[in-house]
């Protein structure tokens, strides 16, 4: 295992080396989620791209530190790690808030970015008072009474009925994680607004979602392609919110198609 410490913020992340010449694709997850969601994903990659998986403050084995978050904090936490680590020109991919985290990214560290793949995100995510539920109901009675909720919005109810064993897994990857830290971000989500950020972005973009997301629906993240300068547009079929692990392969396809041609 892999740790780096930003003044206090422990980050859990793992490397993969790739070709020389070629990008370094970093993965961000979503929330409540940590970096294993991409396995699948990152699996098909190795050989042709280096891979940087890592664990959002709050999740995974990352240190929870002081909440609430912005997003800010998670887009500052990812730049000091890709500064730690020499990696520059990276193509970031990041869903559900992994997205909006990359947006912001890209906008306040050019330097760093050299392209981005949105999954099933938007430049907003749900409403003030969506956030404020959610966080009130979690206070209230704990992760484990939201996390079957969580896995009806991750995967589509065929997915469900055919993976038990694997529901039961993600289940307890929401279940278990800090309190704190999933509040802390629901906080980000509801406090962030990236519209400015979206419709000046001046790199190349591809925006991908499963056709069943019920958390970003295709009409919300084809709103995000259209508000992007020149921005690639993908639904993935028989996927939820979760494609990197409903579909890998299919997602795999479409993140080195687009990384291919840049």
């Amino acid at each position: 295992m892999q740790f780096f410490d930003r003044g206090g913020i422990v980050l859990h992340y793992q490397t993969v080396g790739g070709p020389e010449g070629k990008p370094t694709l970093v993965f961000i997850n979503a929330l409540g989620s940590d970096f294993r969601i991409w396995r699948d994903v990152v699996i098909r990659m190795v050989g042709e791209y280096g891979c940087l998986n890592y664990d959002k403050r709050g999740h995974g084995l990352s240190s929870v530190g002081d909440t609430p978050y912005s997003l800010d904090d998670h887009a500052s936490d990812l730049s000091a790690l890709l500064d730690h680590l020499g990696i520059k020109d990276a193509v970031l991919v990041g869903l559900s808030i992994g997205g909006m985290i990359a947006q912001l990214l890209a906008s306040k560290r050019p330097d760093l970015v050299k392209a981005l793949v949105l999954c099933d995100t938007a430049y907003k995510i749900g409403t003030e008072a969506l956030w404020n539920e959610r966080i009130e109901a979690i206070q209230s009675h704990g992760m484990e009474k939201v996390a079957d909720a969580v896995m009806d919005r991750w995967f589509t109810k065929t997915y469900r009925a055919e993976n038990p064993a694997d529901i039961a897994g993600y289940r307890n990857m929401v279940a278990r994680m800090p309190q704190a830290g999933y509040i802390g971000t629901c906080a980000a989500l509801r406090d962030g607004d990236l519209k400015e950020i979206a419709e000046t972005l001046p790199i190349p973009v591809s925006c991908i979602v499963g056709d069943k997301d019920v958390s970003t629906p295709p009409a919300k993240v084809l709103e995000l392609a259209k508000t992007i300068p020149g921005a690639r547009y993908d639904v993935i079929k028989g996927a939820g919110h979760i494609p990197c692990v409903e579909q890998a392969p299919m997602m795999a396809d479409i993140i080195k198609e687009f990384v291919g041609g840049l």
